[in-house]
């Protein structure tokens, strides 16, 4: 298995911090991301390049891995195993002596396990390694129930995202991560989803909360509205003399539930009185005269 650099695939250096790492994947995937570059074969190689080099490095147990494996990194856990059980057999061959120069032999039991004919290569199974992966997605496309394709590895992964994924959730597909040694089972894979909101609503889980402009002379003498919600628009009764800040509920009109199919949320509409501006001199004539009435009514 030829060795791949995955700092330099990120060009990133090995000191990287996981925000440098993260940022550099994020610019390359923008840049390199099918979607916008269609049928661009050399675009579709380098994004699978470098969505598995962000898998190994942004997980601080793979990357440490990996800085001391390099090419074997998934392996390091059976390496490790292995290299335990051949000091504790030959500590209790020496009588439960163990010498320094015992070690000479872990690199040979390393080939052997990973690229030779040795016995215990043949015996021992071990599992495959865990891959975290994270796919980025924005408010609008969770709305609704998808399909969804990923590449781990080299390998696409068709998924079904159900509508109302939280942001930072995270999902486990069992038996996709990387592949056992000796037939031994595949590790599984686990998914962070990032969700970023394109819209002007607020989420909170299931609720939604959006703020809405209303004209001084609706707040006062009431009357209707026409208000978006996240995918159709509706009709608001807006009551005489309503306050900045005033909310009203939106029944069922919020986001979907997770995993409950038809089950939705509620939508908070919260009203902002908006002052009229550039005044005629006949509009402030009769906004004095409604103050000279109201400081009457008051006395």
């Amino acid at each position: 298995m030829e060795f791949i650099d995955y700092y330099k695939i990120l060009d990133v250096p090995k000191t990287a911090t996981p925000e440098d790492i993260k940022k550099s994947y994020r610019k390359l995937a923008r840049k390199y991301h099918p979607d916008l570059n269609p049928n661009n074969k050399a675009a579709e190689a380098k994004f699978k390049e470098i969505s598995e080099a962000n898998e190994v490095l942004s997980n601080p147990e793979n990357r440490k891995k990996y800085d001391q494996y390099g090419k074997d990194w998934e392996h390091a856990d059976a390496f490790e195993a292995q290299k335990q059980q051949q000091q504790q057999q030959q500590s209790q061959r020496r009588g439960g002596q163990f010498r320094p120069e015992d070690t000479d032999d872990f690199s040979a039991y390393f080939e052997s396990m990973f690229g030779g004919n040795g016995r215990q290569n043949r015996q021992t199974r071990f599992r495959g390694q865990d891959i975290n992966a994270e796919l980025h997605l924005s408010l609008t496309e969770v709305y609704e129930t998808k399909k969804q394709e990923i590449t781990i590895n080299g390998k696409s992964i068709r998924l079904t995202i159900p509508a109302g994924i939280e942001n930072g959730q995270v999902i486990k597909i069992a038996g996709h991560g990387a592949p056992g040694v000796n037939s031994g089972p595949n590790g599984d894979l686990y998914i962070t989803f990032t969700i970023e909101n394109d819209t002007p609503f607020k989420r909170d889980g299931d609720h939604l909360y959006k703020k809405e402009d209303i004209d001084l002379y609706t707040a006062l003498l009431g009357g209707d509205i026409q208000v978006d919600t996240f995918d159709s628009k509706v009709k608001l009764k807006v009551a005489p003399e309503t306050q900045t800040g005033t909310t009203v509920k939106l029944k069922g009109k919020g986001f979907p539930v997770y995993k409950k199919e038809g089950s939705f949320g509620d939508l908070f509409i919260q009203y902002e009185v908006k002052l009229p501006t550039q005044l005629t001199e006949e509009e402030k004539a009769l906004l004095l005269q409604l103050k000279t009435i109201r400081t009457h009514e008051d006395q």
